[in-house]
């Protein structure tokens, strides 16, 4: 697999909403929130529930399956540390969507 994976225009989410992607054993979850793109595991690592079925709040995805919630930028629980999935930098070059399939580090901090 390559290190970075290209989105076909077809796969990528209308502006509010959220697609799925894979790409072999990866299960993304693909969100667009006010234009900008976020993506994290599809998989909740509690039991794995679908993300992208999950209820956007602001910035948080809360899984269908039993109501955890993740940030879709760092893959992080809001209240706790101990559950996460991975998130993915995106770039768009000349018009192509690019994922980055090396993680974000969990640990980041956001402004």
């Amino acid at each position: 697999m390559s290190e970075q994976l290209v989105i076909p225009p077809h796969k990528l989410p209308a502006r509010g909403s959220r697609s799925i992607v894979r790409e072999g054993d990866l299960s993304l979850a693909v969100f667009d929130v006010d234009g900008a793109l976020y993506v994290i595991d599809d998989s909740c690592p509690h039991g794995g529930g679908s993300l992208v079925m999950g209820k956007l709040e602001g910035m948080q995805v809360r899984c269908p399956a039993h109501g955890l919630k993740f940030d879709i930028r760092t893959g992080c629980m809001p209240s706790e540390g101990s559950l996460r999935v991975r998130s993915y930098p995106v770039s768009v070059v000349e018009g192509k969507t690019f994922v980055s399939l090396t993680p974000i580090p969990n640990d980041k901090v956001l402004p």
